[in-house]
């Protein structure tokens, strides 16, 4: 299979608008006679389906929640990245586009990428169109911070609540097409297989989750939009449903998967608290804008602080270490993700974490530094030139409960500790996976008609997503992108009639996931889904995690084998098929992370060198850093389902040529 990812030619500031120029249309007549389905209503499959519904095609969109507003895309808290500048420090498309390369650490697209900051700034006109809340400063204009990764400010945000507001715009928009009848809205069904008519995707088998009915749904293009594989940990940041087994079923019926091993440790979650827990909780990047993070310098004190003996707050400025700000004093604690979490492992490895359970792993993120120099601020605007420390203090805390508010108030509930008084604890948790379904320029995959959005595809991030480009992707694909390339595509079916259901293609994917199901019902295993769940989650941290090694890596491809076989053997799943069953789709769902599992390993070990998330600790420099091997592994690695046994799925390498960025060493120092 020969990849061609169809970047046009031209130069990198003129190739997506003369490309879109020449791309063929669907006149507003015809668009009525074409179905489009689209699988996901997060903030890029709800941006994409409000799209084609305004522009008068068929849609039909689902949802495995029982509603869009209930999407992952929800829980995102910082912010939203854009080129407009506003806060006049030298920002533009050209740097947006370069801090996302670099960031990536030179191993994601670069004309992806460079289309993705050319449309950032439409993205907030969009939204503020439609009523999103950002926030704003005195004056009345949109405010910005920064994020990890950056040495400006262009992330825009609504308090800690960001994926929220711009879902709700979303979601506003596909509400007002569902209200036309323009978009038929299903919710709590799941997709279970993608159905091939002829080679071009032409529909999906839904169950319903509430009754357990098999659908059939044709269309004449079919769009995957079903966010990351990040539970392929069993613990991360992500909604406890969230899952891979839409683009794993396209994968599997001749779409390639990209770079799975690529995943990102973002660096703020509260930590892991027991072996019992189900999820982490993400405590937003923007939170370092303010916080310092620090632990103990002395091994003692932060023994004497897991055992209660010692409090943050009596360990001397001289005796804290302020890592990131060490070790990358042009960054500090606005590192990379990936940078910022590999240090707080190093730090904790070294026997100087500070949280008391098995792990012994936490670092603090500190405000007590903000509150003076807000406070003071704050003092001195209300002519207040003097101020004593407890108006400080007053004041400095409640600078930070307009900016942070929501966040302290999650964290504190959840801790039962005041982050005003107290640093937080926070510690790296899986969040985000750079890697998906290989999709090209249009977005489309290798499966003709089948197209892939968000966080489900590769295409953006490289190794490592900068905080506050996951929404900024999800939007520009869904509101900029893709209305141009399915419609390329959509051009040559206004013939084509509407798609029957009765062909003998969908019985045939119809009965796979019948089949599918009666196998895990009838089983009669002795162990639940979360059993082999955790066992998997166990396997992937420990030897697919922030650290890898060849040979973790090839004891994992082969644990993780064994861990399938005895699942499909032992797993019990209780209830029927004609039912609410969730266990039932969790043992669908688990089957999928199994095989991916064991595909991220194998891409892991193939990927001799270290690069953004995947740092491989054979290959680091001196100074502990990533060691990138451009000759041999400048490349994006997608891979081709061979059937049953992953171990024998076929690598095809797809090179990336840099036009307009001089590739370097990346240097956060």
């Amino acid at each position: 299979m020969k990849l061609d990812s169809k970047i046009p030619e031209g130069h990198i500031s003129q190739k997506w608008t003369d490309y879109k120029d020449h791309l063929k249309l669907v006149a507003p007549n015809n668009r009525p006679k074409i179905d489009i389905i689209v699988v996901g209503t997060g903030l890029a499959g709800a941006s994409a389906a409000a799209s084609f519904a305004e522009m008068g095609y068929n849609v039909k969109a689902f949802c495995y929640q029982d509603s869009p507003r209930r999407a992952h895309s929800i829980a995102a808290q910082g912010g939203i990245n854009a080129a407009k500048n506003y806060q006049n420090d030298g920002d533009s498309i050209y740097r947006l586009f370069y801090d996302t390369i670099k960031g990536g650490d030179y191993r994601a697209r670069e004309a992806n990428v460079h289309r993705l900051a050319e449309v950032s700034g439409n993205i907030i006109d969009q939204c503020v169109a439609q009523g999103v809340p950002f926030a704003r400063d005195y004056g009345g204009y949109l405010d910005n911070r920064s994020f990890g990764g950056t040495q400006l400010q262009r992330t825009f945000y609504a308090a800690g609540q960001t994926g929220q507001q711009l879902l709700l715009g979303a979601y506003s928009a596909l509400s007002r097409q569902i209200g036309l009848g323009k978009i038929e809205m299903y919710n709590r069904h799941e997709m279970l297989e993608l159905v091939k008519v002829n080679g071009k995707a032409r529909g999906i088998i839904a169950r319903n989750l509430v009754t357990g009915e098999l659908e059939r749904h044709s269309a004449h293009a079919v769009i995957i939009a079903t966010g990351g594989y990040g539970n392929v940990y069993f613990l991360s940041t992500n909604a406890m449903g969230s899952n891979v087994t839409a683009g794993w079923k396209v994968h599997k019926q001749g779409a390639l998967f990209a770079n799975p091993c690529y995943v990102q440790i973002h660096p703020t979650c509260i930590p892991v608290h027991g072996t019992n827990q189900s999820k982490l909780t993400l405590m937003s990047e923007s939170l370092r804008n303010s916080g310092r993070i620090w632990v103990p310098k002395k091994k003692e004190d932060a023994a004497a602080i897991r055992e209660g003996k010692l409090k943050a707050s009596q360990i001397a400025e001289e005796d804290r270490d302020y890592y990131l700000e060490r070790k990358y004093p042009s960054y500090g604690n606005l590192a990379p993700r990936d940078i910022s979490s590999r240090a707080a492992k190093e730090v904790c490895d070294a026997g100087h974490g500070i949280e008391a359970n098995d792990t012994n792993e936490g670092v603090y993120l500190d405000f007590s530094t903000e509150i003076q120099s807000k406070g003071k601020q704050a003092a001195f605007a209300k002519g207040n030139h003097n101020p004593s420390q407890e108006e400080i203090v007053t004041l400095g805390k409640k600078w930070l409960e307009e900016k942070y508010g929501n966040l302290f108030t999650m964290y504190q509930k959840i801790t039962d500790e005041n982050p005003y008084e107290t640093p937080m604890k926070i510690y790296p948790a899986v969040h985000y996976t750079m890697g998906g379904v290989w999709v090209d320029y249009n977005l489309q995959s290798t499966i003709p008609g089948c197209f892939v959005a968000g966080e489900a595809n590769f295409s953006d991030h490289g190794a490592n997503r900068l905080g506050a480009s996951a929404l900024m992707q999800g939007l520009a694909d869904g509101y900029f992108v893709l209305p141009y390339t399915v419609s390329d595509y959509l051009a040559d079916d206004i013939r084509t009639g509407k798609i029957s259901t009765d062909l003998p293609e969908f019985a045939a994917a119809e009965k796979n996931v019948k089949d599918s199901i009666d196998k895990f019902l009838n089983n009669n295993g002795t162990k639940t889904v979360d059993h082999f769940h955790k066992r998997l989650g166990l396997i992937m941290w420990n030897k697919v995690g922030m650290g890898r090694t060849a040979k973790g890596l090839t004891e994992a491809i082969s644990e993780i084998a064994a861990l399938k076989a005895e699942f499909l053997k032992d797993v019990y799943v209780p209830g029927s098929a004609d039912e609410l069953n969730p266990e039932l789709e969790k043992a669908l769902r688990v089957a999928d992370f199994i095989e991916l599992g064991q595909l991220m390993a194998i891409d892991a070990l193939q990927r001799n060198e270290s690069c953004g998330g995947h740092f491989r600790e054979e290959y680091q420099d001196a100074e502990g850093e990533t060691l990138r091997d451009d000759v041999n592994f400048k490349f994006v690695g997608a891979w081709e389902y061979k059937g049953d046994d992953i171990s024998k799925e076929e690598l095809h390498k797809e090179d990336l040529n840099y036009e307009f960025i001089k590739i370097a060493a990346r240097n956060y120092k």
